[in-house]
């Protein structure tokens, strides 16, 4: 995630603190030193650096916290609350028009930031809120922006207006209204053009619509990995056009993250999504107290649940099913394909670590232990089985191991250790089955391996 060398940064700060019985003035100095060079490093705003700095020197050099039980902790506990209150306190939603009034929302954007994409995104997010979208494609500009929003609608079975490349925006606009009316769509999302740059012509353009079409949410996309470039656009598009909120794209990029830890407070407009993938389905809502755990080490549980709840498509019969088999270890190769796809859908076993608490500084080491491709080599020997092998692994003969093997491109002892890992799994989970309890559906919820 974008964060990565800024959450070991401040889990060194952190650690530091943690070991000192007692904190002195001159400790809490010399550690929010630390996280102010980890922050500028990160690419924050230097005005938000120094706010913040000042803000959490104040809380933290006081009484109750000096000479409390745990001084080292309360200081923590201090600098996240400052960090949720800095990207926005609260989880602002898209507000609807109330009935059966049309919605329409204007996306804009520097070219290149994932505008199209995310405006398709944005579009699959609400269809599963049981609303009718319309994208409409005003980018009459840049080659193939139509056929990408086309291609992308069809993706998220999704409406798309286009008028092709020869009318202006504000026609365009003004022509997906009237469509949208006699079609029932009750959400039309303009997908607008961008520039390399922000310049007086796109400006114009923008305003052009908002003058000749009632806009209700003005939305700006902003590339994380551009850094402190993204906050000024979003403070120039604020300033020319005015916008309501922002999503992050790339987030799951190699950036400094330093834009989310800014916008909000340079902007004073609300971070409504972050873009964390490639995927139609990567677009999370962005909640601040979530993204400031991320920040600070402590892990991401409730979203990781809502992941899971979004994409464990387990009907309830099948859930128990599962279950029993854990609870007795007849745990098979079917239900390991199936886990697969699941931990795939979740956004691999990466992402899903990177969410539990205390991973964070260690997801470098957990990275370089993960191999996809030794991952890849076992689904691969678990597909080169026939379904009742996979249904019964008593079945797995050493003439029927060598053919698997022959399948599947490795040596007959890659199959034979897989095996083997996996029939002890299986006795692992016969003699832990309470490990297997958490909350998702109903008050469940299985971690898919």
């Amino acid at each position: 995630m974008a964060f990565e060398s800024l959450t070991d940064k401040l889990q060194n700060v952190f650690k530091s603190l943690r070991s000192k019985g007692r904190l002195t003035e001159a400790d809490v100095k010399s550690a929010m030193k630390e996280v102010k060079m980890a922050l500028l490093e990160a690419d924050v705003n230097f005005k938000v650096v120094k706010q913040f700095v000042k803000s959490v020197e104040e809380r933290a050099i006081g009484a109750d916290v000096m000479n409390g039980l745990n001084p080292g902790q309360m200081v923590i506990k201090i600098v996240n609350e400052e960090m949720i209150a800095l990207m926005g306190s609260e989880t602002t939603e898209i507000q609807f028009q109330p009935g059966k009034a049309i919605t329409v929302i204007m996306m804009c954007g520097l070219q290149g930031a994932g505008k199209t994409t995310t405006t398709a995104k944005l579009a699959g997010k609400f269809k599963l809120k049981g609303k009718k979208c319309l994208l409409v494609a005003c980018d009459v500009y840049r080659p193939a922006a139509i056929k990408q929003l086309q291609v992308n609608g069809e993706k998220q079975g999704v409406d798309v207006f286009t008028m092709g490349d020869s009318h202006s925006p504000v026609d365009i606009a003004k022509a997906a209204l009237l469509h949208a009316q006699k079609n029932g769509h009750n959400v039309v999302i303009l997908d607008t053009a961008g520039r390399l740059h922000i310049d007086e012509e796109m400006m114009e353009e923008l305003a052009a619509i908002k003058q000749n079409v009632e806009v209700h949410q003005t939305i700006l996309v902003v590339d994380v990995m551009t850094g402190q470039d993204a906050v000024n656009v979003a403070k120039e598009f604020d300033e020319k056009v005015g916008i309501d909120g922002v999503i992050l794209s790339k987030m799951d990029g190699d950036s400094r993250g330093g834009a989310a830890l800014s916008v909000k407070a340079v902007t004073g407009k609300p971070i409504l999504f972050a873009g964390m993938g490639e995927k139609l389905s990567d677009l999370e809502q962005f909640y601040p107290d979530r993204m400031a755990s991320r920040i600070l080490g402590m892990g991401d549980i409730l979203t990781l649940i809502d992941k899971a709840q979004a994409n464990l498509d387990i009907d309830e019969e099948k859930e128990k099913q599962m279950a029993a088999k854990m609870k007795k270890g007849k745990f098979d190769f079917e239900d390991y394909l199936e886990s697969m796809k699941q931990m795939r859908n979740m956004g691999g076993i990466s992402s899903i670590l990177s969410m539990m608490p205390g991973m964070g500084a260690k997801m470098g080491d957990i990275e370089s232990m993960i191999d996809e491709k030794q991952i890849a080599r076992m689904e691969a020997i678990v597909l080169s089985m026939t379904v009742e092998e996979r249904r019964n692994p008593k079945l797995l003969n050493p003439s029927r191991k060598y053919r698997i093997a022959k399948g599947a491109g490795v040596d007959i002892s890659v199959v034979n250790r897989f095996i083997k890992q996996f029939e002890q799994s299986q006795k692992m989970m016969k003699q832990m089955p309470g490990m297997l309890g958490g909350m998702g559906k109903k008050g469940k919820f299985k971690f898919p391996f």
